[in-house]
């Protein structure tokens, strides 16, 4: 016998079952980080969804409101934001030769 679902269960299940496909229509997805203590939902835009222009659009218009339709008491949703290694180390690669560059010159 299931016991009762918690919070971050039935966030889970309105991402899965109302916003996930229409995401996933556009070559995008949305990953659940957490649901904190005081009612914010902490999502990641993945796919499509984590370059696009609008994404803070598709956060509010689409995430937001189907979760506090469900469940009123969400504060709102907060978009995380994961930057690659690669372009972390890349963006040092830039740094750095313009610091000796600048470190080089009178």
């Amino acid at each position: 016998m299931d016991g009762p679902k918690t919070t971050r269960e039935k966030i889970a299940a309105v991402i899965d079952n109302e916003v996930r496909p229409s995401l996933q229509q556009h070559g995008g997805d949305i990953e659940l980080l957490d649901v904190t203590a005081d009612a914010w939902v902490r999502v990641k835009l993945t796919g499509a969804c984590s370059t696009c222009p609008g994404a803070r659009q598709t956060l509010s218009e689409i995430v937001e409101k189907a979760l506090q339709k469900q469940y009123p008491e969400i504060r709102g949703v907060l978009l995380e934001s994961q930057v690659s290694d690669e372009l972390i180390q890349a963006a040092l690669q830039i740094l750095r030769r313009n610091t000796v560059e600048r470190e080089g010159s009178c």
